[in-house]
């Protein structure tokens, strides 16, 4: 690896780069420095904003906070392709960004490592000017060396969908020890300036590349409030707060980070946590089971009011959890088939018998939000979205009169299941001799589980599948099998989630695209090959305007759900938090957070 002084790097830079300002006037573009970018429109925060909505600048600085965290770690690098297995609490409070976003928007970044931003209305270009104060936590201030470092270090050897969107970009140039230029040119990509904006800052003085693909337990050094100050691989990660911590006064950073010391307690099995929790070892618990939040919370310590329980409401766009058909086998080509083996799935009957009735039906890929096409007819902006693909949406699904059948709640609903024959038919499977049957041969497929609730969803779902002659046998595996195997594609149906943010963009190429449809580790689990697909996802990018936007991101809805790749499963409206009442978070609650806090409760404080 090439090393140089500063002095050295800025001489290089002055004779080899033009002035980002210089070169925007020479090509004709207005652009602009500002404090913050929304994706669509102006920030909403103006440039002598205090703090974001949902932080309390006058929260208690102090104290320690005790998380419980669920399976094991063996690495400290969140970035790498091994960050599956890495250590909680570290993006943000180690790592920085050269901005930060605020959750009270879809997506709108402020100053953090960088104080400023300057792009164009085509948005081929992006200039980020570093704060002069900005210091990892040894004291060396952060450069545009440092930055340049960071984008090659992830551009080649990050994560497959880090690479494939730093790859959009033509060109980086440092025309100053604080500014990075990157040309963006022919990306058409609106979301790559913001993308950018929260790479995260490494210091190339102290991280090799060697270090780094080690995906190991080297101690990060990063800009944050915190330092790691122990590391017990699979048990303990213990954050102290910096002190010198250069960025505490900056408005993006105010009311976070106010606890001296925060530990992550590893446990292999969630009761276990659990009873942590009641014993007081941890302090808050992120309750998933509802089993649990509605039998299991009337103990000791809550009776004598020292924990309180609460069902935040979750804003911006439900994800889609389902169990997803992988198409790359020859048994689920046909959409006709998947839509029927997806209508056997008894959604009343799980949710009122193993879930107290907790849960809301998912129709939708950004179901509750603006952008679902569940119940909204097409836009004559979605038709000429969709128009050079015929057929891609269904007249239902185009209509927005489309929804998961419900079922009668009996288990047993006769009306479902006689419609599933029908649509199986027309895909060419018959009943014969009790079972499905397609040129003789018996339909049978295996479902993929990691947990016991998956175990008790799927054997649910198999039953029901049984009623209509179809084998589906479930495989329990462990965490590091279940991980490989999905990365590996090498499963006939498992559970997925795609999560949702009020704005989706390049995130959905690795989703649906074709080409992550080939590439392993992708998240285009179901093996989705569709023209249309690409063609959404590139609009959805693309898109100048709000209007534009939800236009292309319902479209891409109703694309999805034509394809039947998954069986859509169910979702929580609301966040059940369960605390230690000498500890609390802030009265307003970000709109746009899935999950309302971090890995670290930065917002929490002492009360």
């Amino acid at each position: 690896m090439l090393r140089f002084s500063r002095a050295t790097f800025a001489l290089v830079c002055a004779l080899f780069f033009t002035a980002p300002a210089d070169h925007a006037r020479a090509q004709g573009f207005s652009a602009r420095i500002t404090h913050g970018l929304a994706m669509h429109g102006a920030p909403a925060l103006p440039p002598d904003f205090a703090r974001f909505p949902y932080a309390d600048p006058d929260a208690k600085k102090g104290g320690v906070l005790k998380l419980g965290a669920y399976g094991a770690f063996d690495n400290l690098n969140p970035f790498g392709v091994n960050a599956g297995s890495t250590a909680q609490g570290l993006i943000g409070p180690v790592y920085e960004s050269l901005m930060a976003r605020n959750l009270d928007e879809p997506f709108s970044l402020y100053g953090l490592v960088a104080e400023s931003i300057e792009t164009n209305e085509a948005r081929d270009f992006v200039v980020f000017r570093l704060n002069p104060k900005a210091r990892f936590s040894d004291g060396a201030p952060i450069s545009a060396r440092d930055v340049l470092f960071s984008f090659n270090l992830l551009k080649n050897h990050g994560r497959p969908q880090t690479r494939a969107a730093f790859g959009l970009a033509a060109g980086v140039t440092a025309p100053d020890e604080r500014t990075v230029r990157f040309d963006l040119t022919g990306a058409n990509d609106r979301e790559l300036p913001l993308i950018l904006a929260l790479m995260p800052v490494f210091p190339a003085h102290a991280l090799t590349e060697k270090i780094f693909l080690d995906n190991g337990l080297s101690v990060p050094l990063g800009s944050g409030p915190y330092k790691v100050t122990q590391v017990k691989p699979g048990e303990k990660l213990v954050l102290t707060r910096d002190e010198t911590y250069w960025g505490r006064d900056l408005p993006s950073m105010r009311g976070f980070a106010n606890f001296d010391r925060v530990e992550f307690l590893y446990g292999r099995d969630d009761n276990s946590l659990f009873e942590a929790f009641k014993a007081g070892l941890i302090d808050v618990r992120m309750e998933s089971d509802p089993h649990r939040w509605a039998k299991a919370y009337a103990f000791p310590a809550r009776e004598r009011g020292e924990v309180l329980v609460e069902a935040l409401p979750l804003g911006g766009p439900k994800g889609m959890e389902a169990l997803a058909f992988n198409t790359r086998r020859d048994i689920f080509g046909d959409p006709r088939l998947r839509e029927a083996l997806a209508m056997m799935f008894d959604f009343e009957w799980i949710n009122a018998n193993l879930f107290d009735g907790l849960f809301t039906r998912t129709k939708s890929f950004f179901d509750q939000s603006e952008l679902s096409s569940a119940g909204r007819p097409a836009s004559e902006a979605e038709l000429a979205l969709l128009a050079p693909f015929p057929g891609a949406v269904r007249a239902d699904i185009l209509a927005g009169a489309w929804a998961p059948p419900v079922a009668d709640g009996s288990g047993r609903d006769r009306d479902i299941a006689r419609r599933a024959l029908a649509l199986a038919e027309q895909a060419g499977w018959r009943m014969e001799d009790g079972a499905l049957r397609r040129d003789g041969h018996p339909l049978s497929f295996e479902i993929m589980t990691q947990t016991r609730d998956q175990e008790r969803i799927a054997l649910n779902y198999a039953g029901q599948l049984r009623r209509i002659g179809v084998e589906a046998r479930v495989r329990p595996v462990d965490e590091v099998q279940f991980q490989r195997r999905r990365q590996k594609f090498d499963f006939d149906m498992t559970f997925a989630l795609w999560q949702a943010s009020a704005s989706p963009g390049n995130e959905q190429r690795n989703r649906w695209s074709a080409e992550a449809a080939d590439r392993e580790g992708s998240y285009n689990f179901s093996g989705a090959k569709n023209p249309a697909l690409d063609a959404l996802i590139a609009a959805l990018v693309a898109a100048d305007t709000r209007e534009n936007f939800v236009a292309a991101a319902r479209a891409l809805d109703r694309a999805l759900l034509s394809g039947f790749y998954a069986v859509p499963l169910f979702h929580r409206d609301s966040q059940w938090v369960a605390w230690r009442r000498r500890i609390g978070f802030p009265q307003k609650l970000p709109r746009f957070a899935q999950p309302l806090f971090d890995d670290a409760l930065e917002t929490w404080s002492l009360r």
